[in-house]
């Protein structure tokens, strides 16, 4: 067989998968139109009855977990959730576009975390500090918030705790992105490098690979990643660690991917807004509470969840700010509000607590 009968074989074939391809494409267009019309329909239905909630996390924490469960590959699972995130965010903005504040400026992983969660059919609004996104939220400028709450390396950011104790907003959703730092710079090679820029917590996940491969170059704190990144784009000299959409936005080239010390660097965010989020079926819980002045105060104040089996999984500690040496404490605890064993403890709860306050139940992050 010559070499041209083969290469007509071969392309043969791919024009006849290329045909299948293009068969199944009209097949999945005809199919997303299709839901985006019962979309608009289930919407109807919500204005006759005078609703405005639109987009329910639980509902799509549902269907995500579904498509989860049917996923068979070749693509991955947070590939399919990406797709089927990115249709639904479609559908909803066809029926009410979602204004989303996040903290900024754009580029920030924050950034990347809302888009993860409503998907890029939203309008996202960047704003200075976490305070103003709260603010943006409590005055319905925007619907929900998303703000940064805790890292695995470096741990919880405070000031997101500190402003829930005064904030009349809910939490109705938590979303988890695999943190990825890139080496980012505007120059050829890195040889002309004299200092590398980014938050104090970037620098801080990438300390070890920072002392390995550049142990005479200065370190310069800024206010967020995306800051470096355009500090980098301005100056050939200084380097900035950021993440994928950094570096596209400012058009910066990589020349280290991955250089986070641990490779499952994760930070989790928090969905902030005024809605009651109904149970998914998998959910979490935040609660904030303060105990009574007296000897095993901590005990006392936990004893209702061990008692329901309920399993409490993260608990931290903050000054309340209303007197001296007083402390509040923030805890997630698994299942929603309105499961019969939380609902037992939550009761159990405010008889011994000097302060409890539900800060919301919402589903688990799914991926």
């Amino acid at each position: 067989m010559t070499k041209k009968s083969k290469t007509g074989g071969a392309d043969a074939q791919i024009n006849k998968l290329r045909e299948q391809i293009d068969a199944l494409d009209v097949k999945i267009q005809a199919q997303i139109s299709e839901r985006a019309r019962l979309a608009l329909a289930v919407a109807a239905i919500k204005q006759k009855e005078g609703s405005n909630n639109y987009y329910r996390p639980e509902r799509e924490a549902e269907v995500l977990r579904k498509v989860l469960e049917r996923n068979q590959g070749p693509l991955s699972e947070e590939a399919m959730a990406r797709l089927f995130r990115e249709i639904m965010s479609a559908c909803l903005a066809l029926e009410s576009r979602l204004r989303i504040a996040f903290l900024g400026p754009e580029g920030t992983f924050t950034q990347e975390a809302a888009l993860k969660q409503f998907g890029h059919a939203v309008e996202t609004v960047p704003l200075a500090a976490i305070d103003e996104v709260f603010r943006e939220v409590e005055s319905g400028s925007a619907h929900f918030g998303v703000v940064p709450v805790e890292n695995s390396t470096e741990g919880v950011i405070n000031h997101t705790l500190d402003m829930f104790m005064a904030s009349p907003l809910k939490i109705c959703g938590e979303v988890a992105l695999r943190i990825h730092h890139h080496l980012l710079g505007k120059g050829n090679d890195l040889s002309g490098a004299n200092c590398v820029a980014s938050h104090q917590q970037s620098l801080a996940q990438c300390r070890e690979w920072l002392d390995a491969n550049l142990p005479g170059v200065k370190r310069v704190s800024v206010a967020s990643n995306a800051e470096a990144a355009r500090l980098a784009a301005a100056d050939v000299g200084t380097l900035a660690i950021a993440g994928d959409t950094a570096a596209q936005l400012y058009g910066l080239h990589m020349f280290a991917s991955n250089i986070e010390d641990r490779p499952d660097n994760t930070t989790r965010f928090l969905v902030i807004g005024t809605l009651d989020t109904a149970p998914s079926g998998n959910d979490k819980t935040s609660l904030l509470l303060s105990s009574r002045n007296r000897p095993g105060a901590l005990q006392r104040l936990l004893a209702p969840l061990a008692k329901n089996k309920i399993n409490m999984t993260r608990i931290e500690s903050r000054p309340s700010r209303q007197s001296m040496w007083e402390y509040v404490f923030f805890v997630d605890v698994d299942g929603h509000m309105k499961d019969r064993k939380v609902a037992k403890a939550l009761a159990d709860l405010e008889k011994e607590a000097a302060f409890l306050k539900r800060l919301g139940s919402y589903p688990k992050a799914v991926l």
